[in-house]
């Protein structure tokens, strides 16, 4: 018997990036458009994000296959530098609302974030999991090069 995939998937991962600038990468969509999606050789191709309760975002990226791939939703708590949660649908999954959270927290000179995506279910066909691990690696190429 197979187990049921898993609901929720949390990741703790530190940065040597300061939470100010972990911050900027979640929140500023030139920055966003630099690390988003979990092809390593993917790419963002547009970028929309009004960062504030309620405000809207959508993020389109093209895998390295050409696939591509958009992602909306809704911010629901901006709390600058320390913590941002939205809710997250995928176009090509009509109805299916799940939700992230991140939180900053300084580490030393860095950051430790904590990142969770919740409400998953069966019916998605993406492996959230690996993507967000890919996705990060990303991320901490992008904020060591700001360095």
């Amino acid at each position: 018997m197979v187990p049921p995939p898993p609901t929720s998937v949390r990741i703790e991962r530190s940065f040597s990036a300061s939470p100010d600038a972990v911050w900027r990468a979640w929140t500023d969509a030139k920055m966003v458009s630099r690390w988003f999606g979990s092809d390593p050789a993917g790419r963002v191709l547009a970028a929309r994000m009004e960062v504030r309760s309620q405000g809207p975002f959508e993020v389109t990226f093209a895998d390295s296959d050409g696939s591509e791939h958009t992602c909306s939703g809704t911010y629901l708590e901006v709390s600058p530098v320390s913590k941002l949660s939205f809710s997250w649908h995928w176009q090509s999954e009509p109805g299916i609302e799940t939700f992230v959270q991140v939180s900053l927290d300084p580490l030393g000179a860095g950051t430790r974030m904590w990142f969770e995506h919740a409400g998953l279910n069966a019916t998605s066909t993406h492996d959230y999991a690996a993507g967000w691990q890919r996705t990060f690696e990303k991320l901490a190429r992008v904020l060591e090069a700001t360095l």
